[in-house]
């Protein structure tokens, strides 16, 4: 249910390959791959970001692109609720938002762990 979901957090879904995130209240299936390369996208708890390691593409909690070389943000899935229990459609891919896209952006939580050394 979406109640298992805290406001700003990703929690990882390893059988759908995606992770739930909770964006300003609104739950969205964000894909693990990062839209440059294909690279699989962890979430930097210290930062409350996406940080793509393999070429430094960084993405807010809502998958929006900040920096880096990706095209887009992350791309998704459809989530639809059904008697409370959430579901993903990943038979269809939604490509991420057009860069700029600044609906759930907020200032970093606190250090990137691309940065960590």
């Amino acid at each position: 249910t979406a109640a298992n979901y805290p406001a700003d957090t990703a929690t990882y879904v390893t059988q759908g390959r995606f992770y739930v995130v909770n964006a300003q209240d609104q739950v969205l299936a964000l894909s693990q791959k990062c839209p440059h390369l294909g690279c699989r996208v962890p979430f930097c708890e210290s930062s409350g970001r996406f940080e793509c390691a393999c070429h430094g593409s960084v993405f807010d909690i809502g998958g929006e692109w900040i920096k880096g070389p990706a095209p887009r943000g992350m791309d998704s899935y459809a989530v639809t609720e059904q008697d409370g229990v959430l579901s993903a459609d990943t038979s269809t891919i939604v490509a991420g938002p057009d860069r700029g896209a600044a609906v759930y952006f907020t200032e970093p939580k606190g250090p990137s762990c691309l940065e960590k050394g």
